[in-house]
C-alpha cells in the first residue's frame, strides 16, 4: 500500500512524526507536508507564485518534503510529483486540536484529506485534542486501527472520513468509536477587546464553541463525552432537494445595450 501522509501543522510535527511511524505499518508512506505551520488556511492553494519544496532527509533516510505551501497545496503537489504512483490511501494528521463542527471548514487539516478525496482516493484527517503534553503515538496507534477497520469494508474506498480523538480516550481502558454527523457547532463568535500601548484598540478571538441543541448525537458532542468520533464527509457543496425546485423556476435577463 502507497500511503501519502500530511498535515497543517508543518512537517517537523510531533503529529505527523508518530502517525507516520504507525502507518509504516500498513504500507509505503510519503510524507509531504507544509514548511511551517498552515493551521487554519481551510482549502487555499498557491497559483499566483511558485511553490518551494525542500527535499529533507535524516541521515541517508529521507524524511520527506518540505513545501512553502497549504496542506491542499502538499496533497496535490506530492500525488503529482512525488508519490511513484497514485497513492491508495492520504493521510491527513495529526493534528494538535481537535477539527469538528463548523471548525471543519476551517481546517487546513481536513482540507488536504478533501484534496485527496477529489483524486477519488480514500482520505482520513486525523485531530488530536489539544493539550500541551499530548499523547501522539498513542493517538497515532487508535488511528492506525481504525484507518485498518475503515479499509476492511467493502465500501470504504474512494470516500473521506474526519476522525477525531478526545484525550479522554487515550487513558480509556477501551475507547469507543462514535460514528456521527457533523455538528453545527460555531466558534469565535465573542472578542475580547483590548488596548495596544499606542492607544489603538485590538481584539482577540476567544474560540468559545457556541453550542447548538440538537436531538442527534454530532461530533461535538460526542468529544464531549470521551468518544472517539468518525465522521463521513463529502466536498460537493450543492443543495440537491433545493436544486430540483430551482430547476423549475423561470428567469429572464433584459437585454443590456
Amino acid at each position: 500500500m502507497l500511503i501519502l501522509l500530511t498535515n497543517d501543522d508543518g512537517i517537523y510535527a510531533p503529529g505527523l512524526a508518530a502517525m507516520e511511524r504507525e502507518l509504516e505499518r500498513l504500507g509505503d508512506v510519503y510524507v509531504v507536508a507544509p514548511a511551517t505551520e498552515q493551521s487554519g488556511v481551510g482549502h487555499s492553494i498557491t497559483y499566483l507564485s511558485p511553490l518551494v519544496v525542500k527535499e529533507l532527509f535524516q541521515g541517508h533516510q529521507r524524511r520527506g518534503w518540505a513545501v512553502e505551501g497549504s496542506p491542499a497545496d502538499c496533497v496535490k503537489i506530492g500525488i503529482f510529483e512525488f508519490c511513484p504512483r497514485m497513492p491508495d490511501l492520504v493521510v491527513s494528521g495529526i493534528n494538535g486540536g481537535l477539527n469538528a463542527g463548523i471548525n471543519v471548514l476551517y481546517s487546513g487539516t481536513v482540507a488536504a484529506a478533501v484534496e485527496g478525496a477529489f483524486f477519488g482516493l480514500t482520505s482520513v484527517a486525523v485531530s488530536l485534542e489539544f493539550n500541551e503534553h499530548a499523547q501522539f503515538d498513542r493517538a497515532a496507534a487508535m488511528a492506525r486501527e481504525v484507518i485498518e477497520q475503515i479499509l476492511a469494508q467493502p465500501d470504504a474506498q474512494q470516500q473521506l472520513y474526519n476522525l477525531n480523538i478526545p484525550t479522554a480516550a487515550l487513558d480509556a481502558p477501551a475507547a469507543d468509536v462514535r460514528v456521527v454527523p457533523m455538528g453545527l457547532t460555531r466558534s469565535g463568535e465573542q472578542y475580547e477587546k483590548r488596548i495596544d500601548p499606542r492607544g489603538r484598540s485590538y481584539f482577540w478571538a476567544l474560540g468559545d464553541p457556541t453550542p447548538h441543541p440538537s436531538e442527534h448525537e454530532t461530533d461535538v458532542s460526542a468529544l464531549r463525552k470521551g468518544y472517539v468520533t468518525l465522521t463521513p464527509l463529502h466536498f460537493d457543496l450543492t443543495k440537491r432537494e433545493r436544486l430540483a425546485e430551482m430547476e423549475r423556476w423561470k428567469f429572464e435577463l433584459s437585454r443590456s445595450g
